[in-house]
Order: structure tokens, then C-alpha cells, then sequence
């Protein structure tokens, strides 16, 4: 049998290659593009969870590009208390294959590609169904993905007024502080969910509760406003899709099963179905249907997380790195 290779890049590698927010707008808007076209295989994500004791669970993230001839597998641990042991809630590895003979090509560290990946759907929905003079932007969460979530939103739309929430006063701060060291401007730190996410013109909820809890009250969105919920655990009203004009998924085959996310009980109680969502994300970004059409339109935008945001952006790493000589070649067989 012939010798069987594949990349390995670490953290380390993943920091060195420092993909700037034009690069990975890109790469995820290219796995965006490939599902709308019919080009990719999406399965819904699957879950482990070892114990409940453990606060925590395995999201496993399977699908295919053919446009870049990749299949991969992502898995990632969400741990709500990880932050005790001073680790990040959420660590992932990415494996990519050969689709035509099963063969590893690579393996990745997915942790910091989660988050930026997560933070560029985020952006791109924005980008299609926010109105395009949004200036205030009301983030829950100050979790990992937090900061790709503004850095990227605030890469489109350079905001007025950035403001910031969430459940520990230390993370909600050092949260600010890092914002405001990399995009050069002032990030308002509230002390609630309201003042925060109250009168703006995108709201994103990225909060990590342990359980379904509604924080998020639909009486604080304002018209023309876009939400982006995508937590875990529920934070939201169940009248909050009542208020929608258009609700806008990254998937429904994901959206319409599993036992988490933030709309996962607007789904089981039928207020969100096939018929009421309006489309995928992929879908306004070929042009198959449209975005936002008016400003006084209150849209939507749920994101369960594809795993063809994880391949893609892992492809566009493998290609720099290649180029800059990262990351370890190991022998498979």
C-alpha cells in the first residue's frame, strides 16, 4: 500500500496563520454559495452526552463540498463550566477527508475556527437582513464566538454604538476591553439584558444558560430590528417570531431536529415550520430568494452552525498554510 499523509495543524498553527476578516467572510460566503448551488451534503448534527453531572455535551458536524472535493467531520465539546478550570467552554477538532477514497487529508484544531466561523454567519446574515445603515448593535454572551460575532458584524457595518452583556461582570468586562483594544473604539458594558439589546438596531443572543430561560423579551425588540438568537439554551419569548417579518435559518434540516437551540420550542409548538420560514441562508446569498426588501421589516435570523462553514474555512487555512509552511505532515499508513 502507498504511503498515506495528512496535515496537522495545532492551535499555534491556526494563531500563526492569522486569517484577517476579509479571508474569512470569504471562505464561509463560499460554503454558503456551494449549498445553495446543490452543491454540498449537510447532515443534522448529532449529540453525546457522557453525564449529566458534567454540565456539558459532544456536537458532532458531518457534510461535503464538492467544489472543494472535502468531506469532514467536526466534533465539539460545549461545557458551560469550563470556564472554572480555565478552559474554554467550547474546543473542537475538525478532520478532513479525501470524499473519493475515505482518506484523512487533515486534522485540525476547530477551536478558534468555530468561533470565527460562527461569527462570520452571524455577519453574512446580517449582511443580507439587517437594514445597511444598522449603527447600534446589543450582543448577549461573552463566550468564544462573542468576539468574531462583533468583530465580524462590526467589520460591515462600523457601528456607533457597540453595547455588551452578560452574566459575570468579569467576563462582560474583560469581554469590552478586548473589543475595544482591537476595533478601536468604545463598547458600552450593561448591567442587564434590556439596556442592552433595547432600541438596537441588530441584536444578537449568544448566551450561555444552563437551562431554557426567557431573558429576551420580545417587547424590546424595535421595529426593523434584527435578532440573531442562536444559544443553546432557549433565552427567547415564544412571541418573538410573531413580531417577525421574515425568519431566516442556516438550515432547516438542523433547525427541525435535535433537542437544543434557541428556537427549538417555537418548532415543536409549530409557531416555526417549513411553511412559516421564509428560507436558508444560502438561499439569499445565490439570489434564489430575497433579503431584506423594506427597513421597517423586523427579520430573523437562527443559526444552528453547518458543518460546511467548518470545512471551508478549514480549507482556506490548509491553503495558507501550505503556502507559509505550517503545520506538521504525519503519516497516516
Amino acid at each position: 500500500m502507498n504511503p498515506v499523509w495528512f496535515t496537522f495543524l495545532n492551535g499555534s498553527d491556526i494563531e500563526q496563520l492569522a486569517l484577517d476578516d476579509t479571508e474569512i467572510l470569504a471562505a464561509v460566503e463560499d460554503g454558503l454559495r456551494a449549498q445553495g448551488l446543490g452543491q454540498t451534503v449537510i447532515e443534522p448534527r448529532v449529540h453525546l452526552m457522557p453525564d449529566p453531572a458534567f454540565n456539558g455535551h459532544f456536537n458532532i458536524l458531518r457534510g461535503y463540498i464538492a467544489p472543494l472535493g472535502l468531506a469532514g467531520v467536526k466534533t465539539v465539546g460545549d461545557f458551560v463550566g469550563n470556564y472554572e478550570a480555565g478552559l474554554p467552554s467550547e474546543m473542537a477538532l475538525l478532520n478532513l477527508f479525501d470524499p473519493r477514497t475515505g482518506m484523512p487529508l487533515a486534522i485540525l484544531d476547530a477551536t478558534a475556527i468555530t468561533e470565527m466561523r460562527t461569527g462570520a454567519i452571524t455577519a453574512l446574515g446580517a449582511r443580507h437582513l439587517a437594514r445597511p445603515d444598522a449603527k447600534v448593535l446589543g450582543h448577549i454572551g461573552a463566550r468564544g464566538t462573542a468576539y468574531w460575532n462583533v468583530r465580524l458584524l462590526d467589520q460591515i457595518f462600523d457601528f456607533d454604538e457597540i453595547r455588551v452583556h452578560s452574566r459575570r461582570p468579569e467576563s462582560r468586562e474583560a469581554f469590552a476591553a478586548r473589543l475595544e483594544a482591537d476595533l478601536g473604539k468604545r463598547v458600552v458594558v450593561t448591567e442587564d439584558w434590556r439596556s442592552c439589546v433595547e432600541y438596537a438596531d441588530i441584536v444578537v443572543e449568544a448566551s450561555r444558560l444552563e437551562r431554557p430561560e426567557p431573558m429576551l423579551r420580545t417587547e424590546w425588540i424595535a421595529r426593523g430590528a434584527l435578532v440573531v438568537p442562536y444559544g443553546t439554551m432557549s433565552a427567547v419569548e415564544l412571541s418573538l417570531t410573531d413580531i417577525m417579518d421574515k425568519v431566516v435559518v442556516d438550515d432547516w434540516g438542523q433547525c427541525r431536529s435535535g433537542p437544543f437551540g434557541a428556537l427549538r420550542r417555537h418548532v415543536e409548538s409549530g409557531r416555526l415550520s417549513e411553511e412559516t420560514l421564509h428560507g436558508e441562508l444560502c438561499e439569499l446569498v445565490v439570489g434564489s430568494k430575497p433579503g431584506r426588501e423594506r427597513d421597517d421589516e423586523t427579520t430573523l435570523f437562527w443559526h444552528r452552525g453547518l458543518s460546511l462553514s467548518d470545512i471551508a474555512l478549514g480549507a482556506a487555512m490548509l491553503k495558507k498554510a501550505e503556502g507559509l509552511g505550517i503545520g506538521q505532515r504525519l503519516r497516516f499508513a
